[in-house]
């Protein structure tokens, strides 16, 4: 694939040592922005390479999305020879990212303190479960373990009166995955304004529990507290997905002007002087019926009643898709949200597009995701090894 990279990153090289999710995410966000990703992996690989579906082994569907944009070179850090290619690299580097615990990288004599030596300039980013200054630093930590600790599990419990569980997707390491690119970047401007690199953690327990309780901190927010924890808009059992006669559509009437209107359309304008609905304060002291009233009130049409009588009354209001009905939705399909690629090894494939619209440094998808250890060699020889000692690294299976 030879797209030229005319992304605004375009001179910034990041030495990701990161695997699964979290941190390739990270470094998928700046490769479509232009940066040089360097993926280092283990002779074994990254473990989301075994994550299917797949059509070949070692190149899992999660795998190609998150690594696009990046090359890979397989170097055993924990060999002399392995730790000594990764301290050259690091010299040609701008930043590093890895997302072991921080104890795992001084064994292998990859500190900051190491790092920093061959190259002061260097942002040195850690990204895992808890800051180093609690109790549960060093604790091992994955995506479900996080969303059950920051309270994100027992909303839906909360809520609904279900069992608690984790959201169907990723989110503890997207999210964060978001704050450590945001985190790289902000150290790169910070290096190069200065002159200086500096060792920067990204928590995932502590950046969640940003997230769930700027939401949910609610009366605890003044001390004393003035009320319990949480947000009850968010929190009422009726905010769901509304059930129609004969299916669901997504609905959210929020503002006065638009309460007028849902009333008028109902045929019951008189409510909009009822107290509970009479302006945004008092629907919030009563929003579980409010939202009870809403849902006994659609429950009487078809989901296209609804979704033309609510577009008509300009109240934003939506199909519920399943994921098939996203991947085929026309704006979607419009605006080029999905891409065609043809992958060198695994043929025909689509991933999802680089976010946003550039007017001078448009992104792009310019290299497929790597087969393990495909640009070993190349990477190397760019650290200033030799051939001799690349090919002596491959012969005692420090690199592959």
């Amino acid at each position: 694939m030879a797209v030229s990279n005319t992304g605004p990153l375009a001179g910034i090289r990041v030495l990701d040592l990161s695997s699964v999710i979290m941190g390739p995410f990270a470094t998928q966000i700046l490769g479509d922005l232009g940066a040089d990703v360097v993926k280092i992996e283990s002779p074994s690989g990254d473990n989301m390479r075994a994550a299917g579906p797949m059509r070949n082994p070692g190149m899992g569907a999660i795998y190609l999305h998150l690594n696009r944009n990046k090359r890979s070179a397989v170097v055993d850090l924990k060999t002399p020879q392995g730790r000594h290619a990764c301290l050259e690299l690091a010299k040609t580097a701008d930043v590093l990212l890895y997302n072991t615990r921080p104890q795992a990288m001084a064994r292998l004599g990859l500190a900051y303190a190491d790092v920093e030596r061959v190259n002061p300039k260097l942002v040195y980013v850690g990204a895992y479960g808890f800051g180093g200054r609690g109790p549960y630093a060093g604790k091992p930590a994955y995506d479900d373990l996080i969303q059950g600790m920051t309270g994100l599990a027992s909303l839906y419990q909360q809520s609904s009166g279900e069992v608690p569980r984790y959201a169907p997707l990723a989110l503890a390491d997207r999210v964060v995955g978001m704050h450590v690119a945001i985190a790289m970047l902000a150290g790169v401007l910070q290096a190069r304004s200065s002159g200086v690199g500096q060792q920067i953690e990204v928590p995932m327990f502590e950046a969640m529990s940003q997230l769930v309780l700027g939401d949910h901190l609610g009366g605890q927010t003044f001390k004393p507290p003035i009320g319990p924890s949480g947000y009850a808009r968010m929190l009422t059992e009726n905010r769901r997905p509304y059930a129609t006669s004969d299916g669901y559509v997504c609905l959210l009437i929020y503002n006065d002007k638009q309460w007028r209107s849902f009333f008028d359309l109902i045929g019951r304008p008189e409510l909009a002087n009822d107290p509970v609905f009479a302006n945004h304060t008092a629907r919030g002291e009563h929003i579980a019926e409010v939202y009870r009233f809403v849902a006994e009130t659609l429950i009487g049409h078809t989901s296209e009643y609804w979704l033309e009588g609510f577009t008509q009354a300009d109240i934003p209001v939506s199909p519920l898709y399943s994921v098939d009905d996203l991947i085929d939705d026309p704006h979607m399909q419009a605006v080029g949200q999905l891409v065609d690629l043809q992958h060198p090894s695994e043929g025909a494939i689509r991933t999802p597009a680089p976010i946003g619209s550039y007017s001078k440094t448009p992104l792009s998808i310019r290299r497929s995701a790597p087969k393990l250890g495909e640009h070993t060699r190349e990477i190397l020889g760019e650290a200033g090894l030799n051939a001799a000692d690349i090919d002596a690294m491959l012969a005692s299976g420090a690199a592959a």
